[in-house]
């Protein structure tokens, strides 16, 4: 697996290697990236994704370089092709981490690099080591994934995050998702018809209230402002599943609260004193997943 594009790709052997590897990093500090260099080519604003990614080079004994606006801050800003772009930064980096406004991004950069490039979001597409990680954060906080009931909220429809984890759990048994939205957010029909190849028992609903105590992982996401074409169209949306203490208290209690970040007002600060809120444990063992790929592709 010389790219990381999309989640289609990961399968069950590859994720438990993944899991192996940051748990061992979770444990033990090694430096196997002595010099080697990462490019962090990131077109849309990130702090989880990018800081995780370059903390974890750093940990490993890499080291980085960086554009933190790369549609201002490089010569994008002149009028080069994401295609060129590539082709010189694979000349100074041993991996690019990339992150682009544009669907398909990662897939075009692939085909021309000559270094792994790692898809760290790319429009409304996809984010697959954001799937890894959330996969991992499942069965570090509930000790399985075969066999459990997630509900996918909020906006399903823009929601990368949401894409990657729904095609990853097709490659689990006995899933069963629920995806919670309003109409004018709901999920994709190619992923569900992913989902249907792969035996994968999925509901859309719009009542949240009505199978709160029966899930397992509560995954809510906020209404993506920037994805909208008009402030009205979003000001429909925002707001339109919002956790707060009294829904917590009707969850099971074993089962966890999760949200890739950053959030707005679709959890309320309540809820953040709750054993059931995981999403900063969450980013938390991103670090080590992003330190486990990483090894993984430069070693």
């Amino acid at each position: 697996m010389n790219h990381i594009i999309e989640a289609q790709q990961f399968d069950q052997k590859f994720v438990n290697k993944i899991f192996s590897i940051a748990g061992n990093l979770e444990k033990k500090t090694e430096t196997p990236l002595k010099g080697k260099i990462m490019a962090s080519l990131f077109y849309e604003p990130s702090t989880r994704t990018r800081f995780s990614f370059e903390s974890a080079m750093l940990r490993l004994g890499g080291s980085i370089i960086t554009t933190e606006n790369a549609k201002e801050f490089s010569s994008v800003a002149k009028g080069e092709t994401l295609e060129d772009s590539i082709r010189v930064i694979d000349n100074y980096a041993d991996v690019i981490i990339l992150r682009h406004n544009e669907e398909g991004a990662s897939r075009r950069a692939a085909s021309v690099s000559d270094v792994p490039i790692v898809n760290a979001g790319d429009g409304t597409g996809q984010h697959p080591t954001q799937a890894l990680l959330d996969l991992y954060t499942i069965k570090r906080e509930l000790g399985v994934i075969d066999g459990i009931r997630i509900a996918l909220i909020g906006d399903l429809k823009h929601g990368r995050t949401i894409h990657s984890l729904a095609y990853l759990l097709g490659k689990y048994k006995n899933i069963k998702i629920y995806f919670v939205s309003i109409k004018t957010l709901k999920v994709g029909d190619d992923i569900k018809r992913y989902l249907i190849k792969h035996g994968v028992v999925f509901e859309e609903i719009e009542n949240l209230d009505s199978i709160i105590g029966h899930v397992d992982v509560l995954y809510q996401t906020r209404i993506q402002k920037e994805r909208f074409k008009t402030n009205k169209e979003y000001k429909k949306c925002r707001s339109c599943y919002r956790i707060d203490s009294t829904l917590v208290e009707k969850m099971k209690q074993k089962s966890i609260i999760m949200h890739p970040l950053p959030r707005v007002d679709e959890i309320l600060f309540e809820v953040d004193s709750s054993p059931k809120a995981a999403y900063f444990r969450q980013a938390h063992y991103g670090l080590f997943i992003r330190m486990a790929l990483l090894k993984y592709l430069l070693e």
